[in-house]
């Protein structure tokens, strides 16, 4: 069903294919739709305030407009499941992670995180030492996160290292 239109809202339609990463283009902003519709064509309604996308007279996504030219407007919920994991993914996420290993822990991947030019890239070392916890008991990889602090040397493979030899303890 079409949101209702305020009474001075002009309302206009177009037509779009929905691209690979399942978002349609209206003007030069992106707004995402059920990916299911992947290459389908949907009707839009434009209007000053709201983007609404039709499938078959059925509406599958509504966005509040936007007028950043190249922005993307996403929904989780029209996202692959595989994307959504990757979406929630982000320094504080990261953190929160590591801290259910322990502080020190959670500190590391904090280091590891604002040393690296750009987050994403410390995103796999943290990764890694979380996942630490699958072979090492939760309170060993504590210790080692511990000592890395102390030597300053944050990373996977030093506390991979820590662990092997027995360090931490």
């Amino acid at each position: 069903m079409p949101l209702p239109l305020k009474r001075y809202e002009y309302a206009e339609w177009y037509k779009a294919k929905v691209q690979l990463n399942y978002h349609i283009e209206v003007d030069r902003h992106y707004y995402s739709v059920p990916y299911r519709l992947l290459h389908e064509r949907l009707d839009i309604r434009l209007t000053a305030t709201i983007v609404e996308a039709f499938y078959k007279g059925e509406r599958v996504a509504a966005h509040v407009r936007s007028h950043v030219k190249g922005g993307y407007a996403t929904l989780p919920e029209h996202m692959p499941p595989e994307h959504r994991f990757y979406a929630e993914r982000n320094p504080a996420r990261f953190i929160q992670w590591a801290g259910k290993t322990g502080e020190s822990t959670a500190r590391l991947a904090e280091n590891i995180l604002a040393t690296r030019p750009y987050p994403e890239q410390g995103y796999k070392a943290c990764l890694g030492i979380i996942n630490l916890t699958r072979d090492y008991e939760p309170v060993r990889v504590e210790a080692a996160a511990r000592r890395a602090l102390e030597f300053k040397t944050c990373s996977y493979r030093l506390m991979k290292a820590i662990l092997s030899a027995g360090l931490d303890r």
